[in-house]
């Protein structure tokens, strides 16, 4: 008989102690089976990251063990490519779980409380007995989750190098990669975390909490903001909320048409809120948003041009979706996805983006809301399976019951990008809500 043991992050949250266990498997996991194939696809033998405690690298969390909150004094995480996988070895003045020690006091002939010139020292010394030909460091000009090398110890470590430092070169390539390729366990993880966060909109998005000539669209985002905090799955932004309705057009940005009813004004009956919120938990995080329509005393559904606009966000979303292909760059789908929604005659503004660690996460840019010429340089990346991405966008589409007045309708997934295509996450929306009047 075979003993299934359920996966423990399919329901979340988790406690604190369970996540870091959680975590710390997957820290493991993912540096003997990702990165190896990742450092051969960047050309990078040997990686470098450097934190110093309150001088945090975007990318250092995402490789120290979960007891790790942050850099403690200095840190030196050096990674080696070998034929035999990679070598995670820590220079530090404290243990740092999975990785092997660089460096100790005894061995060092230290007694007292360490010298950053004797971990620099042993940096040196491990690089040099790999004798890499390329040593990846996190300097970026175009990522900022690449670039978290300061100056101060960009110069320690060229210092420490010698001539060694010759062979310096970005890693942004492989920070990229880290950072935007999931586990099938962390593709589980964040289905269910995608879940939660549905349940915690459609919460908001129910006469438990929203009441109709009370409630406003500020009420509405800090309790979602409070409800994901007591949740303990906070959230990684401010959660948003928008309100459209009859009289009230939408507002000229740079550009791009949008939402005008202010924040204090209390929703109303006939009104359409849209909620955008992310949570955080187990290292990674989610961002969704759901829509609401709140009837008038009578009405029994949203009107029948509310209808098809909701019909026409689900349709620009498939089109969106049926874009994204391995090897295309962001910038590629953005083209392709635009062209398909226009020959059904759907004005779509696309601006997806990978999400996993970090909610606007690294990799390829799928458009901006404000701009949808492309995206140099993250818009150029090549889409990889195994990428979470937010599948947003927003369509306009004009209203007959509202005398033509035109809605501007977003809607946003996660999904997960596969081999064939992609593959939703959590449980999307495919029918717009509606929140009786009181």
């Amino acid at each position: 008989m075979t003993l299934v043991v359920p996966d423990p992050t399919r329901t979340v949250p988790l406690p604190l102690r369970q996540q870091a266990d959680v975590r710390d498997r997957w820290l493991t996991q993912r540096l003997l089976d990702l990165l190896p194939g990742l450092m051969d696809r960047a050309g990078i033998d040997l990686w470098l990251v450097v934190g110093r405690e309150g001088s945090e690298d975007p990318v250092l969390p995402t490789l120290l063990p979960a007891t790790w909150l942050s850099a403690r004094r200095l840190v030196v995480l050096v990674l080696h490519r070998s034929d035999d996988g990679v070598t995670p070895v820590a220079v530090s003045r404290y243990p740092v779980g999975q990785y092997l020690p660089g460096w100790s006091a005894e061995e060092d002939g230290d007694t007292g409380e360490g010298d950053e010139r004797a971990l620099w020292a042993a940096v040196r010394r491990i690089v040099a007995q790999a004798d890499p030909r390329r040593i990846g460091i996190d300097v970026s000009a175009g990522c900022p989750l690449a670039d978290g090398l300061s100056v101060a110890e960009h110069r320690l470590l060229a210092g420490a190098l010698g001539d060694l430092a010759d062979r310096l070169v970005p890693a942004e390539d492989l920070v990229v990669g880290w950072l935007e390729t999931r586990l099938p366990q962390e593709v589980a993880a964040l289905d269910a975390l995608a879940r939660l966060t549905d349940r915690v909109l459609a919460e908001t998005l129910s006469p438990a909490v929203l009441v109709p000539g009370l409630t406003t669209a500020a009420d509405l985002a800090w309790g979602l903001r409070e409800r994901l905090t007591d949740l303990g799955t906070p959230p990684w932004f401010h959660p948003g909320v928008t309100v459209q309705r009859a009289g009230v057009p939408l507002r000229a940005d740079g550009g791009v048409d949008l939402p005008a009813v202010p924040q204090a004004a209390v929703l109303e009956p006939g009104d359409l809120v849209t909620c955008d919120a992310g949570l955080s938990s187990l290292g990674l995080a989610t961002d969704l948003q759901r829509s609401a329509y709140l009837l008038r005393p009578g009405e029994e559904g949203p009107p029948a041009g509310l209808r098809q606009a909701w019909e026409a966000g689900l349709r620009a979303q498939e089109l969106t979706a049926a874009a994204f292909v391995p090897g295309r760059t962001g910038n590629e789908v953005l083209a392709a996805a635009r062209a398909a929604t226009a020959a059904e005659g759907l004005p779509t503004d696309v601006y997806s983006h990978p999400v996993g660690v970090h909610g606007h996460g690294a990799g390829p840019a799928i458009g901006r809301w404000d701009d949808q010429r492309g995206v140099p340089g993250d818009g150029d990346r090549v889409l990889h399976p195994g990428t979470v991405f937010a599948l947003e966008m927003a369509v306009r589409v004009p209203v007959p019951e509202w005398d033509g007045q035109c809605l501007r309708l977003a809607v946003e997934e996660q999904v997960v990008l596969t081999r064939t295509g992609t593959a939703p996450l959590g449980a999307p929306q495919r029918e717009l809500w509606t929140v009786p009047p009181g």
